[in-house]
């Protein structure tokens, strides 16, 4: 392992989107980035899908075999709002990381630029202004009828005087595979754009800690019943939500697997820590997953990239 600088501040970002509208939500990620700026972040982290906001609840019309019109109507509303890689919402995103100066982490429903498809994907932008993208390698559940699996863009890190940083989206961190892939490239920081609110969640969030002996920076956030369009076709999924829809639980665990900071429930904030990174190599004395507590010569990991 390389020399790390031995501090890296990090800003937590637990926030409410803006549902189905890209402008509203790039305003408001800008408008945190300053403000974590302010506080001399050196990495920014937002929650999966903030732009345009994760719709929670919402099926878009589809059931077995079947899909109505409404739904068409309301999917296409959130492609008109997805964007895409290189974009002119990443141009404003790049121009806010480099005025931080800071690395910038954040969620985004990425539309092709080719293909009609979307993908879950998730963009770390350097202070230079550069990026890269992670695209979701298999969307959970019902989110198949949203975003396509990843056909590329599968375990981009990010170089940092602090390390190797990468991201796994939401469930991608119950892949044990997906997690040894980004292992294998010596991530220190592992983020983790989620929506998880529930309690298991974070007895997951810790075991990866002690797993990869890394900072898990855990980004979730909030959404209300009211944060969704009033004008929906199919309003009525929405209409049966709790008022609370997703409580975040923003967090940062270290890599002994505890609460650096405690979850931040049921309100938006940003969530400041100063990691110690000088653990990166000293809490691998006794495990070390991928270097002296692994045998290759037994198990070993080929990832198609």
């Amino acid at each position: 392992m390389k020399d790390l600088e031995s501090k890296c501040r990090v800003a937590l970002v637990q926030a409410e989107p803006v549902m189905f509208d890209k402008d509203a939500c790039l305003q408001k990620a800008v408008q945190y980035i300053e403000e974590a700026s302010a506080e001399n972040a050196d990495l920014i982290v937002f929650p999966e899908l903030f732009i345009p906001g994760y719709p929670i609840g919402m099926n878009f019309g589809f059931s077995m075999g079947k899909r109505t019109e409404p739904g068409r109507q309301d999917w296409k509303r959130y492609y008109d709002a997805s964007i895409l890689a290189g974009g002119p919402e990443f141009e404003v995103l790049s121009e806010a990381a480099k005025a931080g100066p800071a690395f910038v982490s954040i969620g985004f429903s990425e539309r092709d630029e080719v293909s009609g498809t979307l993908y879950n994907s998730n963009v770390i932008f350097e202070p230079d202004g550069t990026w890269k993208v992670h695209r979701k390698l298999k969307p959970t559940g019902s989110e198949r009828v949203v975003w396509g699996d990843a056909n590329r863009d599968y375990f981009p890190v990010t170089q940092t005087p602090w390390g190797p940083i990468g991201s796994l989206i939401c469930w991608e961190s119950y892949m044990p595979l997906a997690r040894v892939a980004l292992y294998q490239k010596g991530i220190t920081i592992y983020i983790s754009p989620n929506t998880n609110d529930n309690p298991e969640w974070q007895a997951t969030i810790q075991h990866i800690a002690i797993e990869g002996k890394c900072y898990f920076i855990n980004a979730d956030m909030i959404v209300r019943k009211d944060s969704y369009p009033e004008d929906l076709c199919t309003g009525e999924d929405v209409r049966k939500l709790p008022e609370m829809v997703c409580r975040g639980g923003s967090c940062i665990i270290d890599p002994y697997g505890h609460y650096l900071t405690e979850p931040l429930w049921d309100e938006e904030g940003i969530i400041y820590a100063d990691l110690d990174m000088q653990l990166a190599a000293a809490c691998k004395m006794e495990h070390d997953a991928i270097g002296h507590y692994a045998r290759p010569d037994v198990l070993e990991l080929v990832v198609k990239e």
